[in-house]
């Protein structure tokens, strides 16, 4: 797998590259942030490895630029205490994020956490409808009301498991050790703000994904007997 790093840290790139090559990954990175926008959209990596901090486009301006263009997956390395950053770096389309500093093997073990449930498709699943939203696994497609909807990985991928759960409430324990292969902390938004990314995106309905308060997250189910799969 084909792995982006952009960050201005020079060390850190070659220690990240070195030790993520001995983990099975091709690595490349970048330390200036319009090059690295330039690579990100060229170059056909698997995933991206991108700082906030960085000379040219910091990483935020990137990332919206990227997603403009491209759902390749992201995730954001963050300063610790900056808790914001976390929360727009999602809002822009991140999928996972990483405080600094950080243990190059929670990196890796991410990484291929993101990978692996990108890769794990499994055959067999047909297209769901539920509440005028059309979800295509085989072409990773929606549309609400007969509009196309453009979705992040994490976005489509949580969308697709409320949808065929519908009526159903998943907790975010579940969403995340699904999605992200580990427990959510009580001050993980991760999978908040990808609901709130999402509520947007499908023209700001609130009804369609419902909060739980305390428990997870549930897609609302029509009477009319939509939710089955063709």
């Amino acid at each position: 797998m084909h792995i982006l790093v952009i960050d201005d840290d020079v060390e850190l790139c070659s220690l990240l590259r070195e030790f993520l090559q001995r983990e099975g990954f091709k690595v490349e990175y970048e330390h200036d942030g319009a090059r690295g926008l330039e690579r990100a959209l060229t170059c056909g990596c698997n995933l991206v490895v991108l700082d906030v901090m960085l000379p040219g486009l910091d990483g935020f301006e990137i990332l919206r630029r990227l997603r403009k263009q491209s759902r390749v997956p992201v995730l954001m390395l963050t300063a610790r205490a900056e808790d914001v950053d976390r929360i727009v770096g999602l809002e822009l389309g991140a999928d996972d994020y990483l405080p600094k500093p950080f243990n190059p093997r929670e990196l890796a073990a991410r990484i291929r956490a993101i990978l692996r449930r990108i890769d794990s498709q499994p055959s067999g699943r047909g297209r769901v409808e539920v509440n005028g939203v059309t979800l295509d696994p085989e072409s990773r497609q929606v549309t609400y009301r007969g509009a196309e909807i453009e979705l992040t990985t994490f976005e489509f991928d949580i969308l697709e498991m409320l949808m065929r759960s519908a009526g159903r409430v998943l907790s975010r324990d579940a969403l995340m050790e699904s999605l992200y292969s580990r427990k959510a902390s009580p001050f993980d938004r991760s999978i908040d703000m990808h609901v709130s990314h999402l509520r947007k995106k499908l023209n700001g309905e609130q009804n369609l994904i419902k909060t739980i308060r305390g428990v997870g997250y549930q897609f609302v189910k029509s009477a009319a007997g939509d939710g089955a799969e063709e």
